[in-house]
């Protein structure tokens, strides 16, 4: 009996212990971290009582302020939105009852204050009781943001525009969108009530189409997959392929058609101003197993680390060792189809690959963070996140982008006085019309902005939609904005 007893002593003493030690691991190790979270209410409830920074444009319009609320109840701030839905899946919203997103979450430190490098700048406002909120400057510009809202219109897509150097952000709109100030409203009930039918809109205007939904890239992964087999020595701009209207696929019965089923060939070259399937498809099956990594590469399969909370969504591909249990998978990859799929942040990312020697930056759309009196206390460092190919690479593909521009299916694209490289996309999926799509920069010799543009199911255009005529011209009055 005594036996027993002592049995259930050291167990009871043992999960106390074990109870001590994960309190004490939580609160040593994790303090930081629970305090920050967005979901603790406690943390809420402080955010919401003291003021907080503003979020403006590159180019000064304040798209999020904190202002006197005159409703008389238990806070003494609002937060509200001036720009309504232009930058709501950018900046995001404080919320009491859903938590903070975008830069609102992100940034969240810098905004109240409880930033040490804030702090340090201005102890003397400290030591007088003075509030020490941040501003957090963005990369992009309302006009930029505004225009690719206008470039939609009622359409269903996105517009990225980033500059290839540094990875700045300088337009991201993806179309519907919300206004986010409900968000912050203090009466609980209304902010659920406008959550749920938020989420249950079937134009899903809450989903930052740019960089959290996923699309099949078509014609312009040719890119990708033109870049991996020159890298890999699988073939060089001259390999010919056979003018075709289909390749059979091996494995099946299965066939891969051009677009249109036309007859389509020549070089590498010849084949990608063209777009030709077949070609692409072929290299893809040359490529093998060899062409996840060199997707790899390029960021497919992970998610860019884009400052913004919830992050950007991770594109996808074959399985890596694949290649022998599905081989065709591969020969569609190579056009875009298939198990691949991207965000339009990602396709903008693999212009700015070829657009800047191999070189993929961060992307972000935080400039700066100021203090009360308009310093700098803190800049972006630039910081290379994928070396995609080689920079002797990418100067070729650049070229073969070029031509699409100036000779080939990107023609809408060109700007007078400005080379423009692009390549279009039409991309089958099993729900709406073929997607439009388009990826360029400019200008070719020293590339300062590039452009994605996808637009759902063609838009307006339907059925006769192609990347051409509908994506590249729309991308081509984003680069002339944005070269002036």
């Amino acid at each position: 009996m005594n036996r027993a007893i002592r049995r259930v002593g050291l167990a009871c003493t043992a999960l106390i212990l074990a109870l001590a030690g994960q309190l004490t691991y939580l609160q040593v190790f994790h303090a930081d971290e629970l305090a920050n979270d967005p979901r603790n209410v406690r943390k809420a409830i402080r955010d919401f009582s003291r003021p907080r920074g503003d979020i403006v444009t590159a180019d000064g319009q304040v798209v999020a302020q904190s202002v006197p609320d005159e409703d008389g109840d238990d806070f003494d701030l609002q937060r509200e939105y001036p720009q309504a839905d232009l930058f709501a899946q950018i900046v995001g919203y404080q919320s009491f009852v859903f938590g903070n997103s975008g830069v609102e979450n992100t940034y969240n430190d810098e905004l109240v204050g409880r930033d040490l490098e804030l702090d340090l700048r201005n102890l003397g406002d400290i030591f007088a009781g003075k509030e020490n909120t941040g501003t957090v400057v963005l990369s992009v510009t309302a006009e930029a943001q505004a225009l690719a809202r206008d470039l939609l219109g009622g359409q269903k897509g996105s517009v990225v525009a980033l500059d290839p150097d540094s990875g700045a952000i300088l337009a991201m709109y993806s179309n519907p969108s919300y206004d986010p100030s409900p968000f912050s409203g203090h009466d609980t009930d209304a902010v659920q009530l406008f959550g749920e039918q938020l989420q249950q809109n079937p134009d899903k205007p809450d989903l930052a189409r740019a960089y959290r939904e996923r699309y099949p890239p078509g014609s312009t992964f040719k890119i990708v997959t033109t870049s991996v087999a020159l890298d890999a020595g699988v073939v060089n701009p001259d390999t010919p392929f056979p003018a075709v209207r289909e390749i059979d696929l091996p494995q099946t019965d299965a066939t891969l058609k051009n677009f249109a089923t036309l007859t389509c060939g020549g070089t590498v070259a010849e084949s990608f101003r063209q777009s030709c399937n077949t070609t692409f498809g072929a290299i893809g099956l040359q490529l093998a197993d060899s062409f996840v990594p060199g997707m790899e590469a390029f960021g497919i399969g992970s998610s860019p680390p884009l400052d913004l909370s919830p992050g950007a969504a991770a594109s996808g591909g074959p399985a890596a060792g694949s290649f022998q249990q599905n081989q065709p998978l591969f020969a569609f990859a190579g056009i875009g189809q298939g198990d691949v799929f991207t965000t339009p942040l990602q396709l903008a990312l693999v212009g700015a690959a070829v657009a800047n020697d191999g070189q993929i930056m961060k992307p972000h759309v935080m400039a700066e963070i100021t203090d009360a009196e308009g310093g700098t206390v803190r800049t972006f460092d630039d910081e290379t996140w994928k070396t995609a190919m080689a920079a002797g690479t990418a100067e070729t593909v650049k070229g073969m982008m070029v031509s699409v521009v100036q000779a080939g299916t990107g023609q809408a694209a060109q700007i007078p006085g400005v080379t423009v490289a692009g390549k279009t996309g039409t991309a089958q999926n099993e729900i709406t019309s073929p997607h439009s799509w388009f990826v360029g920069f400019a200008p070719a010799e020293d590339p300062q902005v590039v452009v994605a543009v996808l637009v759902e199911g063609g838009g307006s255009a339907g059925g006769d939609a192609t990347g051409g005529r509908v994506a590249a011209p729309l991308a081509r009055q984003m680069m002339e904005l944005l070269l002036r």
